[in-house]
Formats: C-alpha cells, structure tokens, sequence
C-alpha cells in the first residue's frame, strides 16, 4: 500500500471512531484478499472498504468499487467470520473520501450479491 492508502485509512479510522465505532482489525488479510478496516458499532460487526479521490471528477471514490472487488470483500469477509466463535450481525460500508469530503455509505454491499 502506498503513502496515500495509509494516510486515507488513517483518516477514515479516525472518521469512524469519532462517529462511535471501535475499530477491530486494519488491513487484515487472508489468502483471497484483503479488508481495509473491520469495526464494531455495537453488536454489529462492520467490514469497511476505504476509497481514496483527489475528486469527484471521474465517477469518484464510489464508483471505484467494482464487481470484482465486491466478490473479494465478501469472500474475505466469509473467511474472516469463519474464524470467530459465534458469528455478529455484520455490515458492508464504505467510507469514500474526495479530497476533503467524507462520504459515509452505510450498508452498501449486500451480502447475497456475488
């Protein structure tokens, strides 16, 4: 990951737990890919994708989330809930930085797609 990865992940941990949450795991990977930034909001366990623009100007942060990278959260995700004891109630979310702006989509990735 390069300079500007770390500080947007940086920023975006930052982001999160001054809304409250608790983050868990950076960067945790596995074999068949990787989670950004894994947080508690209360019970529920939070996989966070962090996306990095200088702007909005070619589709932004957003839109950069792609199919292919969709399918490797999930799976990621799965790998990592295989692991635990009991399985929380979870969430896909997406923190999307433009700049200075911060862009919090909550629940954005359904879990049944793939």
């Amino acid at each position: 990951m390069n300079e500007r990865g770390r500080l947007a992940e940086a920023m975006a941990a930052s982001y999160l737990e001054r809304q409250g949450l608790r983050i868990v795991e950076r960067n945790w990977q596995c074999r068949r890919g990787e989670i950004d930034l894994i947080a508690r909001e209360g019970e529920t366990l939070v996989f966070v994708e962090v996306r990095a623009r200088a702007s909005a100007r070619f589709g932004g942060a957003a839109a950069s989330i792609s199919q292919a990278k969709r399918a490797k959260l999930l799976i990621a995700a799965q790998t990592y809930l295989s692991s635990l004891r009991v399985t929380p109630a979870c969430r896909f979310d997406a923190l999307c930085i433009e700049g200075t702006t911060v862009n919090w989509l909550k629940n954005c990735l359904d879990a049944t797609e793939g």
